[in-house]
């Protein structure tokens, strides 16, 4: 069956060589920051006083200043050494809901000792596991989350675990002198601190600051920790994830007197040009330089490879390397069966596709939603909705139920009226629509130059409970200005102002000067991802590239 998948591919590569042309680039899917908050200055209490007293103890700061949860459907990671999952957000019980509701109504006391006496008098007992609970719950009103933590540290209630999720919480807000301030009283309590610089290693590469990312690496040895192989790759993975392979490729070669080079750490670079950034040219580039380093891939460099060309449409060489793959004794996964049926889904091979799905279970994989999936969507990009339906018919057959990536696939391929279905569907299947679902659906729209639909699923998002953060006012004005509707743009961006979300400087100068953003779109290069100047991984300033290397990459 391989040799006349492959043979196929040779035909449709002759045919539609365009489609097929293994160096098309794609541009990288945009990286999704944190929600900026208002300064630090701003904090929970009006009074100036209070602002003082709140503050945590240690005022000696070591800098001064996702988890992104915005990551592409088809993103696949590697199971680093490192990983932190914040809680997941349940109903609350009745006593955390009592906690909820009073910490919302002593946030407006005009003193901490007010607020603090005001919840010691409320009789609910400040359990660590209540503390965190209420933390997690409130992870995007930083605040309030802090005060829960002040309170709980007061009671003596706060474990390693507690101040790891309030630093996640103070990350993910920008918020790292605070975050420092914790890190350092956790030092000072001979509490461990190892994963709390992970936490902060990733918030600040998820902030889009990859220099205070490399900092914090090296600042470990201030706080008695050794920067082992450990947390070298938890650098690594945190800039390829949030989109600085080039970075994190070239601190790997910097140091390899310190780290040798090896599999895994040529794996987590390759993983991120072909899953974060889908670079197929930068792929093949780091593919070779494993054997210039004498680096054998392993099946998880085959996986990630079969993975970059599968998104680029390239089927034969999916194929040549699944091929190649199995030759070298590594079985293929889950993940590569994935990649195989969506190419061939994709370049219009369905029946193909389904007889990948029955090879995979000859070997004793079990197709799951998401192998589905991978047919469900280029299904619905290509607007075959009815042959999606059939798969989605196929898929509950065997018991297996329609995820959020099933639903957001069927956006890809309806008008208004067909997203409010899918919404209403996704609701009764208590699976959204959630935030991510209308930064979706708002792209689309925009994309499709349908600024009035785009206004119309806006309003939806009360309707359906889902409260808009900075990314959702951020696409909708850059959209509305793509538009050429600026009144609106102008409008909506006052609203996300008066909500405390932070200035966007490159927006705010749109809107300013119009007639620089009603034009024709800016003409991007072959790959947006890359940067004209690059971080100086060391020093913190920014050099231009050598001239060397880009004669090399030309």
């Amino acid at each position: 069956m391989l040799m006349a998948l492959l043979s196929l591919a040779r035909r449709l590569q002759r045919t539609h060589s365009q489609i097929l042309f293994p160096f098309l680039l794609h541009h990288p899917a945009a990286i999704s920051s944190p929600s900026p908050s208002p300064s630090t200055q701003q904090l929970l209490f009006p009074s100036l006083a209070f602002h003082q007293t709140l503050f945590i103890s240690s005022r000696t700061l070591l800098f001064t200043s996702r988890f992104s949860t915005l990551q592409s459907l088809s993103t696949q990671t590697l199971n680093y050494p490192f990983e932190f999952t914040p809680p997941a957000i349940h109903g609350p019980d009745s006593q955390e809901q009592a906690l909820l509701h009073l910490l919302k109504r002593v946030a407006h006391f005009s003193s901490e000792a007010e607020a603090m006496a005001s919840l010691d008098e409320s009789g609910i007992k400040a359990t660590q596991d209540l503390v965190y609970s209420v933390i997690g719950t409130l992870r995007e009103e930083w605040r309030l989350a802090f005060l829960a933590f002040k309170w709980g540290e007061k009671c003596g209630n706060t474990g390693e675990n507690t101040y790891e999720l309030m630093i996640w919480v103070l990350g993910n807000h920008r918020k790292f002198n605070m975050a420092w301030c914790l890190i350092r009283d956790l030092f000072r309590s001979s509490m461990d601190t190892r994963r709390a610089m992970f936490i902060m290693i990733d918030r600040y590469a998820a902030a889009s600051d990859p220099c205070k990312a490399i900092q914090t690496f090296h600042t470990m040895e201030k706080f008695r920790m050794t920067p082992d192989e450990e947390a070298f790759r938890t650098l690594l993975n945190a800039l390829c994830r949030y989109g600085y392979v080039e970075e994190a490729e070239e601190i790997m070669l910097q140091n390899k007197k310190l780290f040798p080079l090896e599999t895994d750490g040529f794996n987590i670079v390759l993983n991120g040009w072909c899953n974060i950034l889908v670079d197929v040219v930068e792929a093949k580039r780091v593919w070779r330089e494993m054997s210039k380093y004498c680096i054998m891939p392993n099946g998880t460099s085959y996986t990630h490879m079969i993975s970059c060309f599968s998104k680029d449409g390239n089927l034969f060489d999916s194929l040549r390397l699944y091929n190649e793959m199995k030759k070298r004794g590594w079985d293929p996964g889950i993940e590569v069966y994935k990649s195989l049926v969506y190419v061939l889904t994709r370049e219009n091979c369905l029946n193909e596709a389904q007889n990948i799905l029955k090879k995979m279970k000859e070997t004793g994989l079990q197709p799951d939603s998401a192998t589905y999936n991978s047919m469900i969507r280029p299904l619905c990009e290509a607007e075959k909705l009815e042959e999606a339906r059939n798969i989605l018919s196929t898929m509950k057959e065997e018991n297996l139920s329609p995820t959020i990536e099933t639903y957001h696939a069927f956006l890809h391929g309806v008008g208004f009226e067909g997203t409010l279905e899918v919404f209403n569907r996704m609701k009764v299947a208590n699976l959204g629509p959630t935030r991510d679902t209308f930064l979706l659906v708002l792209g689309k729209f925009f994309k499709m130059e349908q600024p009035e639909q785009a206004l119309k699923i806006w309003a939806e998002m009360k309707h359906f409970e889902v409260l808009p953060d900075s990314s959702h006012y951020i696409a909708l004005v850059e959209g509305l200005v793509t538009s050429g509707w600026l009144d609106k743009a102008r409008e909506y961006y006052d609203e996300m102002r008066s909500y405390g979300f932070w200035d966007d400087p490159k927006l705010k100068k749109q809107l300013e000067e119009p007639k620089q953003c009603s034009g024709s779109k800016r003409q991007r290069g072959p790959r947006e991802g890359k940067r004209s100047k690059k971080v100086n991984l060391w020093k913190g300033n920014k050099v231009r590239r050598k001239e060397e290397v880009n004669a090399n990459k030309k």
